[in-house]
């Protein structure tokens, strides 16, 4: 379209001459030609007014992404969405590293004063770690049991209730929510280096 123009203005500028029209008055030339030149360059300004103003538009009206976190970036490593196992039998989920960055949010937030790094102060022996995950009874390795666990927690042996952790109703995290946090667990588990670790104590 520019091109267009250019050449528009330009032939105004020069099309007496093609036709052999000879205008002896060179101030009125001139004159025509600077206008020629001016009005080109003021649409060419407008063109790139407008430009600017939709590409900012368009970036302010786009949704921000969250952040990911740099522990689920770096020590997860979650650059793509990752599987966890849904049921311990096959079927998996997939969490994206914003989804893992709020898991650990929620785990920091509520989790993180009785299971910091993946330990556990009040039962030392029962960490978060992957092998005790799966020891569990049943297994809480996968995202349907942690979730379980978490809604209502029972002992390691699963044989009665557990007043070591505290429930969480779906009226304080919906299933979606209480999802990313056990993919962050579980996540942790499997890839966090140090994660779980019991020899700490």
């Amino acid at each position: 379209m520019l091109r267009r123009l250019l050449d528009f203005f330009e032939k105004l500028g020069i099309g007496n001459r093609e036709q052999g029209i000879v205008d002896n008055n060179s101030r009125k030339q001139y004159q025509n030609t600077t206008l020629a030149r001016g009005l080109f360059l003021s649409i060419r300004y407008l063109l790139l007014v407008v430009l600017v103003f939709c590409l900012e538009t368009c970036t302010v009206s786009s949704p921000a992404q969250a952040p990911v976190n740099d522990y689920v970036r770096r020590y997860l490593d979650v650059a793509e969405p990752v599987p966890i196992s849904l049921d311990g039998k096959g079927e998996t989920k997939l969490f994206d590293g914003e989804d893992l960055s709020f898991g650990i949010n929620l785990f920091s937030e509520n989790c993180q004063r009785c299971h910091v790094g993946g330990s556990n102060i009040i039962n030392p022996t029962v960490s978060l770690s992957l092998e005790r995950l799966a020891g569990a009874k049943p297994p809480r390795d996968n995202l349907n049991r942690l979730v379980t666990f978490m809604r209502q927690p029972m002992t390691y042996d699963g044989t009665e209730e557990s007043f070591s952790c505290r429930k969480v109703p779906e009226s304080w995290l919906s299933q979606e929510k209480i999802e990313k946090l056990a993919a962050f667990v579980i996540r942790a588990a499997q890839k966090g280096p140090g994660w779980g670790t019991e020899d700490l104590f």
